[in-house]
C-alpha cells in the first residue's frame, strides 16, 4: 500500500472547487449548428457549467454589425459602371451610411444557451470588419483582430447589443462577464501587440458599458501565461493611474512547453504541475500589491493543458488525471475558472478530419465522451450536496456530506507519480447511529476502461465512423462502476488501486437493504 490515510471527520482542508463556474467554446458562430448544441446539451446534463466564453461576437457569421448605403440619391446608378466593383466603389464613397445593428442570429444563440441552462461570459471580439482598422485576421475563420477604426463606433456598437440583450432577456443580463478582447499580449490576437493600444479600447469599452448600466460586471487583461510581468503588472498600473472601470481581473492558462509537428498534429510536452500552479500563485501577488484591486475576482478565462487545437494529449486518459489535480488546487489561487473547450465542434485550424483530431473538447465529435469530461463530472458530484472538505493532497481529494456520507475522488498522474498503479487504504469513520450497511460505489477512468481513443485506433482510425462504430465509442467512452457491501461498525476501510492515468470517483454512504421478501442474492452460489 503506497499510502495509507485514516481520518476523523472533523477535519477542515482548504478546497475550493468551482468546476461548474465557465466552460469555453469555438467562436460563437458554431452555435448555430445542431452537432454544437448536442454536444453542449450532454455536458449540461452531466455537468451543468453556469456561463459559456467563446470568441467571435462580433465577427461577421454573427452579422451584428451592419453598414447600410443609402443609394436613392446618387445621380448613377449599376449601368453606369462597367463592373459590380467599380460601382460598389463608387456607393461606399459617395453614398450616405447608416449603421444598423442585426440581432438575428445573437437571439437564436442566447436563446439555446438558456435553454440549456447556461449564460454568456461575454467576450468583447473580435472587430467586424466593416469597422476595422486593417486586415489582419486569425484562425480559418478569419476574426479581424484590429483595433476600431473609429472607437465611437466601436463603443456604441457594444452598448448596443448589450442594451438589447437587457430588452430581451431582462436584469439577469446585469450578471453576465464581460470581458474586453482575448489575449492582447500576442501579435495575432492584437495587431502588434501594442499595449497602450489594448489600454485605451479597454477604457472606452468598459466607461461605454458602464455607461448603458453601472451594474454590468466588465474586466480584463484577457492575457496568456507568461505575460504578468509586462502585461498583468502594466494593466494594474494602468488601471492605478487611470481608474477605468474593472470588476474583475482575468488570465489564460496553458501548461505545455512549445509543439513539436507531425503531420496534422502537435505534440507538446507537459509541465510540471507544481510550477504551473505557482505561476497561478505569482500572478495573484502582483494583483495583491495593489489595495484598490486585490479583492477583486481573478477568472481564469480559458484553461487546458495544450493550447493548439490539434494535439493528441487532450484526448487522453492522461490529459484526464493532469486535469484532475488542476482541478482540486486551482481554487487555492483564482476565482473561477473556465475549461477550453466543452466539445470539438471547433474550427480555428479548419474542420476537423476525424472525430479523434488532438481537439480541445470534454466531448469528441459524435457525442463521444473522453476521459476528461469524467474528470469534470466527477467533481461537479463533489458539489452536488453542502459538503466539506476533509482530505487533499496531490492525488485525492475527500469530501464529507451534511448527511455524514464521504465522496473522493483518486487520481494517479503517472507522469508525476513514477507508478503504473498508486494503492490508497482510507479508514473513514462511519456514523455510530448507522443501522445499515454501507455501499462503497465506484467509477473507475483509466487506460483499460475508458478509452474510446484506443477503440478508434484498433478500428483503422475511421475518418467518418457508421453508426454502430460511433455507438462502440460512445460505449467505450462510460466509466467501469463497481460496488461493494461494507458492514456497519465505527470505522470503514477502504483500499482503492489507481493503474496508470486513472481517475477514480467514490462514495461511501449507508444503503438499507430492501430485497423482496424470500430474495437469495447467493442462492445460485450455493449449488453443487
Amino acid at each position: 500500500m503506497d499510502y495509507s490515510v485514516k481520518l476523523k471527520g472533523n477535519e477542515k482542508v482548504q478546497f475550493n472547487n468551482n468546476v461548474d463556474f465557465c466552460v469555453g467554446t469555438g467562436r460563437m458562430g458554431l452555435a448555430l449548428t445542431k452537432e454544437y448544441l448536442d454536444e453542449l446539451a450532454l455536458v449540461q446534463k452531466d455537468i451543468g457549467f453556469k456561463f459559456i466564453r467563446g470568441h467571435g461576437l462580433f465577427c461577421d457569421d454573427m452579422s451584428i454589425y451592419q453598414v447600410f448605403y443609402d443609394t436613392s440619391k446618387l445621380k448613377k446608378t449599376s449601368k453606369d459602371f462597367p463592373s459590380y466593383k467599380e460601382y460598389w466603389d463608387f456607393v461606399k464613397k459617395n453614398a450616405p451610411q447608416k449603421i444598423e445593428y442585426n440581432f438575428t442570429y445573437l437571439d437564436r444563440v442566447v436563446d439555446d444557451y438558456i435553454s440549456l441552462n447556461i449564460r454568456p461570459f461575454l467576450e468583447l471580439g473580435f472587430m467586424p470588419y466593416k469597422l476595422a482598422s486593417g486586415e489582419q485576421t486569425i484562425f480559418y475563420w478569419k476574426g479581424n483582430t484590429t483595433p476600431p477604426a473609429d472607437y465611437n463606433k466601436w463603443c456604441d456598437l457594444v452598448q448596443a447589443t448589450l442594451r438589447h440583450l437587457l430588452e430581451r432577456y431582462g436584469d439577469e443580463v446585469l450578471s453576465w462577464p464581460i470581458e474586453v478582447w482575448n489575449e492582447p499580449n500576442l501579435p495575432g490576437f492584437w495587431k502588434d501587440a501594442d499595449m497602450e493600444e489594448y489600454f485605451k479600447l479597454y477604457e472606452k469599452t468598459a466607461k461605454a458599458i458602464k455607461k448603458v448600466n453601472k451594474a454590468f460586471m466588465v474586466g480584463g487583461p484577457a492575457i496568456c501565461g507568461g505575460a504578468d510581468e509586462k502585461w498583468m503588472k502594466g494593466f494594474m498600473e494602468f488601471c492605478k493611474k487611470n481608474k477605468p472601470p474593472i470588476d474583475f481581473i482575468s488570465r489564460h492558462h496553458y501548461t505545455t512547453e512549445l509543439p513539436e509537428y507531425k503531420g496534422h498534429y502537435g505534440y507538446a510536452k507537459l509541465m510540471n504541475l507544481d510550477y504551473t500552479l505557482d505561476t497561478l500563485k505569482n500572478c495573484r501577488k502582483i494583483i495583491e500589491k495593489y489595495p484598490d484591486y486585490k479583492k477583486l475576482p481573478f477568472y481564469i478565462t480559458e484553461f487546458n493543458t495544450s493550447y493548439i487545437p490539434n494535439c493528441p494529449l487532450h484526448d487522453t486518459n492522461l490529459n484526464a488525471a493532469y486535469i484532475a489535480r488542476t482541478l482540486s488546487e486551482i481554487g487555492d489561487y483564482v476565482t473561477g475558472y473556465s475549461y477550453w473547450t466543452f466539445g470539438d465542434v471547433f474550427e480555428e485550424g479548419g474542420v476537423p478530419f476525424t472525430p479523434f483530431y488532438g481537439g480541445f473538447g470534454l466531448v469528441a465529435n459524435g457525442l463521444i465522451q473522453k476521459p476528461t469530461y469524467w474528470t469534470f463530472k466527477f467533481f461537479k458530484d463533489l458539489k452536488q450536496d453542502e459538503e466539506k472538505c476533509v482530505y487533499r493532497d496531490k492525488n485525492c481529494v475527500i469530501v464529507k456530506t451534511k448527511g455524514g456520507e464521504y465522496k473522493g475522488i483518486l487520481w494517479n498522474l503517472t507522469l508525476e507519480t513514477k507508478k503504473n498503479s498508486l494503492s490508497y487504504s482510507f479508514e473513514l469513520p462511519l456514523s455510530a447511529k448507522a443501522q445499515n450497511d454501507y455501499l462503497l460505489l465506484t467509477k473507475t477512468v483509466d487506460e483499460e476502461t475508458t478509452n474510446p481513443l484506443k477503440i478508434w485506433h484498433d478500428m483503422g482510425e475511421p475518418a467518418h465512423p457508421d453508426k454502430e462504430q460511433i455507438e462502440v465509442l460512445r460505449m467505450s467512452g462510460k466509466p467501469l462502476i463497481q460496488s461493494q457491501r461494507i458492514k456497519a461498525k465505527e470505522n470503514g476501510l477502504i483500499n482503492l488501486s489507481a493503474k496508470k492515468n486513472a481517475v477514480i470517483y467514490f462514495e461511501l454512504k449507508e444503503a438499507p437493504l430492501s430485497s423482496d421478501n424470500g430474495y437469495d442474492y447467493n442462492f445460485y452460489d450455493k449449488m453443487k
